[in-house]
């Protein structure tokens, strides 16, 4: 984690690590959140059942979470999925798993939701994390041998 505070242009994202070694119940509280039609599917289904999903972007193929990729092609995309009157936290967390997990700032959040951006931030990117929303850490790139 980088030392520097997260300002309203840093990108946040879900970080799903952190989520599981966290959140001992990290995938049922996924399961609350499908759909009725995709409850119904994963009723009987293995906790850890992963599938292999294609980026769209990148073309890259990722083994994904089966629960988290139905929130995130189909559940996430309903509607009612994030509401006005859903909370801060609740709402950021939903929006990500709506895009894709696609990392975004509190200003592009701010827009998206229709809430401000500062207050975002604040939530966020305090001492405490929640539902595992973190900023995104950079990789370091390996200097290259040549």
């Amino acid at each position: 984690m980088s030392l520097l505070k997260p300002n309203a242009k840093t990108p946040f994202h879900i970080d799903f690590d952190w989520w599981m070694q966290n959140e001992r119940d990290w995938h049922i509280f996924l399961r609350s959140l499908l759909c009725a039609e995709h409850q119904e599917v994963f009723n009987n289904t293995e906790e850890d059942g992963m599938i292999d999903w294609i980026d769209p972007t990148t073309a890259e193929v990722k083994p994904v979470d089966g629960i988290q990729h139905a929130l995130m092609s189909h559940c996430a995309q309903l509607p009612d999925f994030v509401g006005e009157r859903t909370a801060v936290v609740e709402a950021v967390f939903r929006l990500f798993l709506a895009n894709g997990n696609i990392p975004m700032s509190a200003d592009d959040l701010g827009k998206r939701l229709g809430r401000p951006a500062e207050t975002i931030l604040r939530t966020i990117a305090g001492p405490r994390v929640y539902r595992g929303l973190r900023p995104v850490v950079s990789q370091p790139v390996a200097p290259r041998v040549e």
